[in-house]
């Protein structure tokens, strides 16, 4: 069934949802060492880090000496609506890293509630890309409040989830696409990985010999969603009745970035300066800089985002976008404004 018990209390635990940042927080029945009393308590999804959150002192504060317990928490939802999308091999888990999650700092500075999408990665991206714009639709249909602002924070593959999103939507006559006010693309490759580029070229050398062709059979199990990132196909049309391990991606649609939307591209190379070494060679460990911003020597692909909607982070590799600092203050800034 994949159900496990991640709670054990000699007496009860009620109530558990999820918390903005992925923790969950529950009611506990303290009976026992003396105490007679319902108090919260958070724990990570796994069981681990059981923390009181609310509750220890706070049970003779009722009116008339009565006592209050604390039962059935619920996370407020606002009308600052933030969508998290993850990358390439990743899940909605996985935004925090080091101690620090994009989402819940942003509902603790800014007042967002965020949402994190959680998609299987290996699929085609217009195929995820359909999906995801679909649940928008449903999501804003069915929020609790008014919603004032809706925005998407998309890491690596993520963001180009996020523009298929928008072609499928705005085809579909979606709503949500009219409230999208602000899309951040974080390392996203939107001009291709070469890292996967690099592994076609092997295949394709490995399939030259009779005797290395099996070895390049199975280099094509590699998932569409990972040949995708490679010819950057975003629509259906772009990979059917194509070979995907093709060393040529052919013509494919340039898709433009949302039109009437405020769009925002941090890059990182690990290198010190922008065009050193390091960032020539390896960029963000995957994603070169002139991908991760767009930039296309073709006008119709060229992105070209506004100077001041465009941030390089120095010394920072692909993941790192996900917990360094200054990557954050960034895009606080820029959904601030």
């Amino acid at each position: 069934s994949g159900l496990h018990q991640v709670s054990f209390n000699q007496s009860h635990d009620l109530d558990p949802a999820v918390l903005p940042d992925g923790r969950v927080v529950f009611s506990r029945w303290d009976n026992a060492g003396g105490h007679d009393e319902i108090s919260l308590y958070t724990m990570r999804p796994d069981g681990s880090d059981l923390q009181l959150l609310y509750g220890a002192r706070s049970h003779d504060t009722g009116t008339d000496d009565e006592e209050i317990h604390f039962l059935d928490p619920r996370p407020t939802a606002s009308g600052k609506l933030l969508v998290l999308a993850h990358g390439l091999c990743m899940n909605d888990l996985q935004w925090k890293r080091q101690g620090h999650d994009h989402g819940a700092a942003l509902a603790r500075d800014l007042g967002y509630t965020p949402v994190y999408l959680h998609y299987n990665s290996g699929r085609h991206i217009s195929t995820n890309g359909r999906e995801f714009a679909d649940l928008l639709e449903a999501l804003l249909a069915n929020w609790p409040v008014p919603v004032e602002e809706l925005a998407i924070l998309g890491h690596s593959m993520g963001g180009l989830l996020a523009r298929s999103a928008w072609h499928y939507g705005t085809a579909a006559g979606h709503a949500w696409p009219r409230r999208l006010k602000k899309l951040v693309f974080l390392g996203t490759p939107h001009h291709g990985a070469p890292m996967e580029r690099g592994g076609n070229l092997i295949d394709i050398a490995l399939g030259v010999s009779p005797y290395t062709a099996p070895l390049s059979r199975l280099g094509k199990i590699r998932s569409a969603g990972i040949t995708d990132l490679r010819h950057t196909w975003l629509l259906d049309e772009d990979w059917r009745g194509r070979d995907r391990f093709a060393r040529s991606s052919g013509h494919h649609a340039a898709v433009p970035l949302p039109d009437g939307v405020k769009c925002f591209a941090i890059a990182a190379t690990t290198g010190k300066q922008a065009g050193d070494i390091k960032d020539r060679l390896v960029g963000d460990g995957l994603v070169p800089l002139a991908s991760a911003l767009g930039c296309h020597a073709e006008h119709d692909r060229n992105l070209m985002f506004p100077p001041d909607r465009q941030w390089i982070a120095l010394e920072t590799g692909h993941l790192d976008l996900l917990c360094r600092k200054p990557v954050y203050e960034r895009i606080r800034g820029w959904l601030a404004a």
